[in-house]
């Protein structure tokens, strides 16, 4: 039964970031050279500022091991599609979010598996041995990369049939996450009840921290208003189905929700009760129509 739950969970999050995939064209990978400065920032905040609060975060809290790598891990996984259609709401700079999330999307197999394994040993040791790296490696590449770049190409070489998939794919990506994110919590709600206080408040923390630091930097490094506002849903925004297969993966336990992926299943709440506010706040926080040459990018909907 365990072997049958581990293989939905990996065809679920392959067809979200498939999904992903057919929503992205080659453009979005060229305006990343575009705008080196603008997507370096962002990666920065994103990849290296998001995960060292997430370790003071745990630090701070006193999270109990087994929890304190599962927020790692989740603060390794890149935000996904969500965070994109986040930034429309907000009237931000939606073609940099899309840009990316193609970009972290794509590097994950090369970032996620390695600081994963270093999080794990770091704060558990020895207590997990199910786990390996190339086994990390090897469905981190099956989960993000492969999927993502099957969808690109797929879009560039079959676009009209791309086009005619795409909502009806984005819709089905959705009921996945929501399935992934509601089983979750239903196989474990007494443990979520038991330990939401515990944890709860530094999944609070973190992402209203977040979206705070990944304002200033924004500004602090000169960037517009709007890139500002999409550099801190992003860095806020993390990729909840993602974490929650490779912690159920490395734990080695389906039948119930692990504690290594209860991090990952209660910020897929507190994440969006903080982003959501943020949309209201920062709808009109923007730039006048010259203020940001980046071309325009519309998601349907």
């Amino acid at each position: 039964m365990d072997s049958i739950v581990n293989i939905a969970l990996l065809i679920a999050q392959s067809i979200i970031m498939f999904s992903l995939g057919i929503g992205l064209e080659v453009k979005d990978f060229k305006r990343v050279l575009e705008r080196k400065k603008v997507v370096g920032i962002a990666l920065i905040a994103q990849v290296l500022v998001l995960p060292v609060l997430a370790y003071l975060t745990v630090h701070l809290f006193s999270f109990p091991p087994m929890y304190a790598a599962g927020l790692m891990i989740l603060s390794f996984c890149p935000g996904g599609v969500t965070s994109n259609i986040i930034s429309k709401m907000a009237k931000g700079d939606v073609a940099l979010s899309v840009s990316l999330t193609a970009v972290t999307s794509i590097l994950a197999f090369v970032s996620v598996p390695f600081l994963v394994a270093l999080s794990v040993t770091h704060f558990l040791g020895d207590a997990l041995t199910e786990y390996s790296f190339s086994k990390i490696a090897l469905v981190t590449f099956l989960i993000t990369t492969t999927p993502v770049s099957l969808g690109v190409l797929f879009r560039h070489f079959k676009t009209s049939a791309a086009l005619r998939i795409e909502r009806g794919l984005e819709r089905l990506a959705y009921v996945l996450w929501s399935i992934i994110v509601i089983g979750a919590f239903a196989s474990a709600w007494e443990t979520v009840e038991a330990n939401f206080g515990k944890i709860g408040p530094g999944l609070l923390f973190l992402p209203i921290v977040m979206t705070c630091l990944g304002l200033l930097i924004g500004r602090m490094s000169h960037l517009s208003r709007t890139e500002s506002k999409t550099l801190a849903i992003e860095a806020s925004i993390q990729n909840s189905p993602m974490a929650l297969t490779l912690a159920v993966l490395i734990s080695g336990v389906s039948s119930a929700l692990p504690d290594l992926a209860l991090p990952a299943a209660v910020y897929s709440l507190t994440m969006y009760a903080v982003a959501f506010p943020s949309v209201l706040l920062l709808r009109r926080w923007g730039d006048g129509p010259k203020a940001n040459p980046a071309p325009a990018y519309e998601l349907d909907g």
